[in-house]
């Protein structure tokens, strides 16, 4: 399994049998640098989501709008879920490879919580990323 380059893509959320998706949404990749640094600051809003990849952890400075941050181990599994207001900084999670943003509140009615694993499908690439 190779890297993920900036772009788009699909993110996908399993129900508890893994059959049904509960939830498929817009998705835009950060994997270059430049890209995981600028992330979501001086955005006003979020469609659909965000995943930084690698990152352990995140930030709020410089941001207008909370955020809810999941941290993802290297199987797309879920280890944490948390609401960050701006101007606060994230503690890195020590098992996360990948940290996905969302608009406050969205990840829960997405069913994003701890222990769910998502799938990312990447826009005009045949690869996904599957749990």
């Amino acid at each position: 399994m190779g890297r993920w380059r900036d772009g788009r893509g699909l993110l996908t959320v399993r129900t508890d049998t893994g059959e049904v998706p509960a939830a498929s949404v817009p998705l835009e990749i950060s994997a270059s640098y430049r890209a995981r640094t600028r992330g979501l600051l001086g955005r006003d809003a979020v469609e659909g989501a965000m995943l930084l990849s690698p990152a352990s952890g995140v930030h709020t400075f410089g941001m207008r709008i909370p955020i809810d941050v999941a941290y993802l181990d290297r199987r797309l599994t879920v280890i944490a879920v948390r609401t960050m207001p701006p101007g606060r900084l994230g503690l890195p999670r020590p098992r996360a490879r990948h940290v996905l943003e969302a608009a406050a509140g969205a990840m829960a009615g997405w069913g994003i919580t701890a222990g769910v694993r998502v799938e990312v499908a990447v826009e005009g690439c045949a690869e996904s990323r599957a749990s």
